[in-house]
């Protein structure tokens, strides 16, 4: 071999060397982690994970900060996902793990002072009214066609995604791309709403079939009658069982329970998929433009409306006459958990994140000896001002959001981490883990039809059309993170008692609308900020067509259930 020959060998085996390296740890963790529990072959897989590598290596060496809330799919990311990016591309992910509401407080104090804090967000996509209105999240769709087309995966699959009609703007442009999804749902325990004496005493004492529940007469009489009842016939305890679960501590996960669809369960707002316009479920009008005119009756919104307030009466009278006591003091991670302990009957508003709960070898007064839940999840019931059309319940998208103070090399290296935790390569495996579905063919992936039945419901929901009516937030909200605070101060008044709850809600609709105001005023929006209608009669309003409506003579209609068995088999028809 001449001198020439044997330099150029050298050159390519240290140039190929790092190459082969990482194929190595990309092959390692196809082997140990992903296996089968993918819907790509392995094969595609490889392809895949090469892709990333090339794509890779011009960010080599390069640290980036990216943060999420603290779940189940997040932590996966986190302690799992993370570490093997960093082998496999050469970029060293951190991925920090925060409260919910420390994320939305991060992402605040960086769009106010252009600092960049991190690197990418894993926020709910509650917040696509302020990321389009602001314009200081990157807007991917001109990202991925532009500055951030050499890093995104011709294997991304967009259509895959089942929630980006939730990260869209009116403008037509995605902002965020959905990571997590979960839904919040009707829980009940399926053992006892189909034995036999119990079907038979709910018979007697009310007249109609226990099933189901429809509406909210029928959940309120379910609730009457499992509180206070002997289940110990049935291997439940003789006393302390409860027909409701909830919370009501002043905090702020109490404002998110609310405008996390309470009130378009109850049928505040207007119909729209995925959700009610003009008039939305926080009781914001838009006009045509998009632009927020109000949130009070006065000016045309439903916040402080007759079927809000029905709403929050509903919340409190279940939350003091059929909850357990401890339910008033608790915030929303701490109630998740507790239908697991076995003395719960139902549940409306339940979020399918707690699914993992009820499943572990630790929620053994809700499973099986061989594995399969007692309990069931179902639609929630509507309420009495609920019409068909209407959003009827809510799911939460954590999404990733690029920000533009974010340095463009910066940005890539953390876009090309977000891919990879959503590729189809981990998807089916993530959501195994978290059970947090975001793509199309993860919910039909045989691995799922094998344990739907250990699952109670929640592939089934999500393989149906019913998924459509639940929604996030969405674009009529102009700054979430400024509004969102006002719910949980307001709410708990109410259900601390210290207010009324139309004294509560009143209060709440003219503070945001002085927030809108001075949004109207500041003109940081621009053209797609508020513009405040003028107030007038309120019942000129009421008197109009759709939100905000006029209260009912009858607020408790006929109640109506139905049997979970024929609910599923409409489904899978």
């Amino acid at each position: 071999m001449n001198l020439n020959l044997r330099n150029t060998t050298a050159i390519f085996l240290l140039l190929a060397g790092p190459a082969f390296a990482e194929m190595e740890d990309a092959t390692a963790f196809l082997d140990s982690e992903i296996g089968d529990l993918s819907s790509l072959t392995r094969e595609e897989q490889e392809a895949e994970m090469q892709w990333f590598i090339d794509a890779a290596k011009p960010f080599a060496g390069m640290d980036i900060k990216v943060v999420s809330e603290t779940i189940t799919t997040h932590e996966y990311e986190s302690k799992v996902l993370a570490p093997a990016f960093s082998a496999i591309t050469g970029i060293n992910v951190t991925h920090d793990l925060i409260g919910e509401g420390d994320v939305v407080e991060k992402l605040q104090t960086q769009m106010q002072s252009g600092e960049n804090i991190y690197d990418a967000y894993i926020n709910d996509s509650d917040l696509i009214g302020t990321h389009w209105r602001y314009q200081q999240a990157r807007n991917l769709t001109d990202w991925m066609a532009g500055e951030g087309a050499d890093v995104t995966s011709p294997t991304l699959d967009l259509e895959d995604f089942i929630g980006l009609q939730f990260t869209t703007g009116p403008d037509g442009k995605l902002y965020q791309l959905p990571d997590q999804q979960f839904a919040n749902l009707y829980w009940f325990r399926y053992d006892w709403f189909t034995d036999e004496k119990t079907m038979a005493d709910f018979k007697e004492a009310y007249g109609y079939d226990l099933g189901v529940p429809v509406n909210w007469s029928a959940y309120e009489d379910i609730a009457e009658f499992f509180t206070g009842r002997d289940m110990s016939y049935m291997g439940g305890p003789a006393s302390d069982v409860f027909g409701n679960m909830d919370y009501g501590k002043k905090d702020p996960s109490l404002g998110w329970r609310f405008t996390d669809a309470w009130m378009s369960m109850a049928g505040m707002g207007d119909k729209g998929e995925p959700n009610g316009l003009p008039v939305d479920e926080w009781g914001i009008r838009v006009n045509e433009n998009s632009q927020p005119t109000g949130s009070c009756v006065a000016r045309g919104g439903a916040t402080n409306s007759p079927a809000a307030v029905y709403a929050i009466e509903k919340y409190t009278k279940w939350l003091n006459e059929y909850t357990p006591p401890a339910a008033a003091g608790m915030t929303f991670s701490e109630a998740g958990p507790v239908p697991a302990q076995g003395n719960i009957a139902q549940q409306m508003f339940w979020y399918t994140a707690f699914t993992a709960d009820m499943v572990a070898d630790s929620a053994t007064a809700v499973l099986n000896e061989d594995g399969t839940p007692k309990w069931r999840m179902a639609p929630s019931p509507h309420g009495a001002y609920w019409e068909e059309g209407m959003k009827v319940g809510y799911q939460d998208a954590g999404s990733w959001t690029l920000m533009e103070s974010t340095p463009v090399d910066r940005a890539k290296a953390a876009w090309l981490y977000a891919q990879f935790v959503t590729s189809k390569t981990v998807d089916v495996k993530k959501s195994h883990t978290g059970l947090t579905f975001i793509r199309e063919s993860t919910i039909q992936h045989d691995s799922f039809s094998e344990r739907a039945p250990k699952l109670g419901g929640l592939v089934e929901f999500y393989r149906s059309p019913a998924r459509v009516q639940w929604s996030p937030t969405g674009t009529n909200i102009p700054d979430y993170p400024k509004l969102a605070q006002l719910w949980w101060q307001n709410i708990g008044d109410a259900s601390s008692g210290a207010k009324s709850a139309q004294e509560a809600l009143d209060s709440l609709c003219e503070q945001q609308e002085r927030v809108l105001e001075r949004l109207e005023r500041a003109g940081v929006q621009g053209d797609l900020g508020p513009k405040l209608n003028e107030p007038k009669d309120p019942q000129e309003w009421l008197d109009a067509e759709g939100a905000p409506k006029p209260k009912l003579d009858n607020e408790d209609p006929e109640p109506e259930t139905v049997s979970y068995d024929e609910l599923i088999k409409s489904w899978q028809n």
